[in-house]
C-alpha cells in the first residue's frame, strides 16, 4: 500500500497538485460499490468544497447527532487534512452508519453502486432540509414579530408556499426535466416538470451517450390502450409524448442501465454493450435547444459478467491527470485508457470492465450560482 502511494508520488513528481490528496479506501467485505462512488464524489470539487465548508461551520455543535452527512463530511475532512499526500483510509464510521441506516446495504452481498449513490444524495438532501426547517422554527420561536414578516414573504398571492428549499446538494446535482404531451386532436400541449439528481439511460449495442440521450428524448405516440386523457377535449385521445431537459444540472450524473430484466430467463442480465462516452459532452436535447457543454471527471466502472457479483472501481480526473481507484490501490492512468471502459462490441468478450455511472461537470459558469 505504502509502495503504491510512493509509486504514485514518483509518477506525478513535481506535477503533484498542491494541497491535493490521493487516498485509497479500505474495503470492508464487498464495500467496493461504496468506495467507488465516494471517490467520484470526493473529486467532484464543488461538492467536496461545500461539504468541507458545511463541516467546518457545523463542527462546533460537537454534540450534534451523527448521521450520514456528518460521517461523509468527517471522512472527506479526514482525507483532505492528511499530512501525507497518498495512502489508505478506512471509511469505517461511514460504512457502519450506512448499514445502520439502510438494511439494503447490511448484507455482504454484491450491492448496486447506482442504488447507493441515489440513496446517499437523497439522504443528504433530507438531512439538510430537516436542519434548515429546525433552524427556521428556532428563529421563529425566538423572534415572534419577524415570524409574521417571514410568513408573508413565503406565501405567494394565491396562498401556496414558495418552492422547497434548494440545498447545496441540489445546486450541484439537480436538473429539471419537462414531460410534454401533445394531444393529436386539439394540439394542446400539457407540460409537467420533474426534478432529477441523475439520468438513467437505456443503452444499445455500439451506441454513444449522445444517441442514448436522443432516444431518451424521442417522441413516443400514445394510442390504443395507452391513450392520454386530454383536459381540453375531456376524453381519451391519441397523443405524442416526449421528455426534454428544461434545466441542465451543474454536475450531470448519467447512469447506464447495464442490468436488464430478461423475461425468458426470469432474472437480470448484464449488458456489456459498447457505449462511447466522450471526455467532452454537448448536451443538445434541452428545451431551449442551447447546447450545454460538459467535461467528464469521473466514471464508476462495474467489473464482472453478471449483475449479482463482480467489483466496482473508479476512474477520476484530477488536475488534468487521470487516476484509477480500486479500493486501497490508487494509480495513474493515461487518458487514452478511459476508452477501454466503453464496453464490448461483441456479446462474449474477455473485457468485463464497463462504464456504469458517468460524472460530468458543466463548463458553463451560469449553473454555479
Amino acid at each position: 500500500m505504502g509502495a503504491a502511494g510512493s509509486k504514485l508520488e514518483k509518477a506525478l513528481g513535481d506535477q503533484f497538485p498542491e494541497g491535493e490528496r490521493y487516498f485509497g479506501l479500505e474495503n470492508f467485505g464487498n464495500t467496493c460499490y461504496c468506495n467507488s462512488v465516494l471517490q467520484a464524489l470526493y473529486f467532484c470539487v464543488p461538492f467536496r468544497e461545500q461539504l468541507l465548508e458545511y463541516y467546518s461551520s457545523n463542527k462546533s455543535a460537537g454534540d450534534a447527532e451523527e448521521n450520514l452527512l456528518t460521517c461523509l463530511a468527517d471522512l472527506f475532512t479526514q482525507i483532505s487534512s492528511q499530512k501525507k499526500k497518498t495512502g489508505v483510509i478506512a471509511p469505517k464510521r461511514f460504512v457502519q452508519r450506512l448499514k445502520k441506516q439502510n438494511e439494503l446495504f447490511r448484507s455482504y452481498m454484491h450491492q448496486d453502486a447506482h442504488e447507493f449513490l441515489n440513496f446517499l444524495l437523497n439522504e443528504l438532501v433530507d438531512i439538510l432540509e430537516k436542519e434548515a426547517q429546525a433552524a427556521k422554527s428556532d428563529q421563529e420561536t425566538t423572534s415572534p414579530p419577524e415570524k409574521m414578516g417571514n410568513g408573508l414573504k413565503n406565501v405567494q398571492a394565491n396562498g401556496t408556499h414558495k418552492d422547497p428549499l434548494v440545498t447545496w446538494v441540489h445546486k450541484n446535482f439537480q436538473g429539471i426535466l419537462t414531460n410534454e404531451t401533445r394531444c393529436l386532436r386539439c394540439e394542446t400541449v400539457t407540460a409537467r416538470d420533474e426534478i432529477f439528481l441523475d439520468l438513467s439511460l437505456d443503452i444499445e449495442q455500439n451506441s454513444s451517450i449522445t444517441s442514448c440521450l436522443k432516444n431518451f428524448s424521442s417522441t413516443e405516440t400514445l394510442n390504443a390502450e395507452d391513450k392520454f386523457f386530454c383536459d381540453k377535449c375531456c376524453s381519451l385521445q391519441e397523443a405524442q409524448k416526449r421528455m426534454k431537459i428544461k434545466k441542465p444540472p451543474h454536475i450531470l450524473v448519467i447512469h447506464l442501465k447495464r442490468f436488464k430484466y430478461i423475461e425468458q430467463l426470469g432474472r437480470y442480465k448484464k449488458l456489456s454493450y459498447r457505449v462511447v462516452f466522450p471526455l467532452e459532452l454537448k448536451l443538445s436535447n434541452t428545451v431551449e435547444d442551447a447546447e450545454s457543454e460538459y467535461s467528464l471527471f469521473a466514471v464508476v466502472v462495474h467489473v464482472g459478467s453478471g449483475p449479482n457479483h463482480g467489483h466496482y472501481v473508479s476512474l477520476v480526473k484530477s488536475h488534468n491527470h487521470w487516476l484509477f481507484f480500486d479500493d486501497e490501490n490508487v494509480e495513474m492512468i493515461d487518458e487514452s485508457a478511459v476508452q477501454t471502459f466503453f464496453g464490448s462490441a461483441q456479446e462474449y468478450s474477455s473485457n468485463t470492465d464497463h462504464g456504469y455511472i458517468l460524472f460530468y461537470e458543466s463548463l458553463g459558469t451560469s449553473n454555479k450560482s
